[in-house]
């Protein structure tokens, strides 16, 4: 009988560990790879540190992986296919990352795949990028090509001042994206799971709410209009084709006032607002990703209850370690599923980890989900 196979994973954050723990449920081998150690990661044997660039260290790693997937779209996955041989698949593949990993890029390629983006242009200079503002109308929205992450390297300005101010900040050699400020009814994603030759599942449509440029919570389903439910699955599905994307990829997205619905932009990775599904479908995102990039039929997407509520949990404190005595008081609350991720330094802000409630009653099941998040300190 044939072993199971092994999956290698570049990155040891949470979204490497929910990734190992879905496939160590399935007896899926599992290897780790991060540049420095990572708390997430400590709970994994086949875990190890060391420089993920060097082609040795990549071989030594990916020995005995079947595939090779990634936890961040900044992961070295073109440096891991070309040190390991042509049997080892690299999912998703370093074309698709390219493509997504450069706002930029990221944003004309849609474009040009008539996927429905909001204006932008791409600026090489400051002076490019005032002229654009002044055509677009204020407030625009500055976005740093390369390494932006839970709103850090956005801006939104409201006058020439306010943009010479944040350029020094986020633009690179080659400048920055400014993007029209999109007056958006409400903030949505889907997830897609996508295997190689193309099959997908798609996620039901759910609605994202931020503080303070990050995810505070994500309800499932949004409680829009099917209409806009349908148009939001059809664009994400077609957004993902466009970049040939395998295993699972989150599509964020803007419902507009006239009933359009615009993407803001692709992960090629498990997501936060998919972190709902390891509780309520049938199929997490983060089994699909597995399925997906081995290439194996992928799970129901349903959902489990009528309704589903993530809370995130974010650190309070600067420069101290995690503690768990707050965390029975979050498991006091009835039907919440709490998860705390392993890193074992807090700052405030920092994603620590989340909660998720279940139910029938959205108001009761959102307010379950706010009680154990809040009643966790760290």
């Amino acid at each position: 009988m044939a072993s199971f196979p092994t999956i290698g994973i570049l990155g040891g954050g949470q979204l490497g560990k929910m990734m190992a723990a879905e496939a160590v449920r399935m007896s899926v081998n599992v290897r780790l790879l991060s540049p420095k150690d990572a708390g997430p990661m400590q709970f994994y044997a086949g875990a190890e540190s060391g420089d993920w660039t060097d082609p040795d260290v990549l071989r030594n790693f990916g020995a005995d992986c079947d595939v090779i997937t990634v936890e961040s779209e900044w992961a070295p996955a073109a440096e891991a296919a070309a040190a390991l041989s042509s049997d080892t698949d690299v999912w998703p593949s370093p074309n698709t990352l390219d493509v997504i990993k450069d706002k930029g890029v990221q944003k004309q390629h849609l474009a040009d795949a008539d996927c429905p983006v909001p204006a932008f242009e791409c600026c090489e200079t400051v002076e490019e990028a005032i002229r654009v503002a002044d055509d677009f109308g204020y407030p625009v929205v500055l976005k740093q090509y390369r390494g932006a992450y839970d709103g850090y390297g956005n801006a939104t300005v409201h006058s020439k001042d306010e943009l010479r101010e944040a350029w020094p900040d986020l633009a690179a050699d080659d400048g920055l994206m400014v993007e029209v400020f999109a007056e958006f009814t409400r903030e949505l994603a889907v997830q897609v799971a996508r295997r190689p030759g193309g099959e997908q599942v798609v996620y039901p449509v759910a609605y994202t709410e931020q503080k303070n440029h990050r995810c505070h919570a994500v309800e499932v389903p949004a409680a829009v209009d099917e209409a806009v439910a349908e148009k939001a699955r059809a664009i994400a599905q077609r957004s993902v084709d466009a970049v040939n994307g395998v295993g699972l990829v989150a599509v964020e997205l803007f419902e507009m006032p006239d009933g359009r619905v615009l993407v803001n932009e692709l992960a090629p990775r498990p997501h936060n607002t998919g972190h709902y599904s390891i509780e309520g479908c049938y199929t997490s995102q983060f089994e699909n990703h597995v399925r997906a990039i081995l290439d194996w039929p992928l799970g129901s997407t349903a959902l489990r209850t009528p309704t589903a509520v993530m809370v995130n949990v974010l650190g309070e404190r600067e420069n101290t370690p995690a503690q768990a005595d707050t965390l029975p008081d979050a498991l006091a609350v009835e039907g919440v599923s709490p998860h705390i991720y392993g890193k074992p330094d807090v700052r405030p802000g920092r994603k620590m980890g989340h909660v998720t409630a279940l139910g029938s009653d959205r108001e009761d099941v959102r307010a379950r989900a706010e009680r154990a998040a809040d009643a966790i300190h760290l």
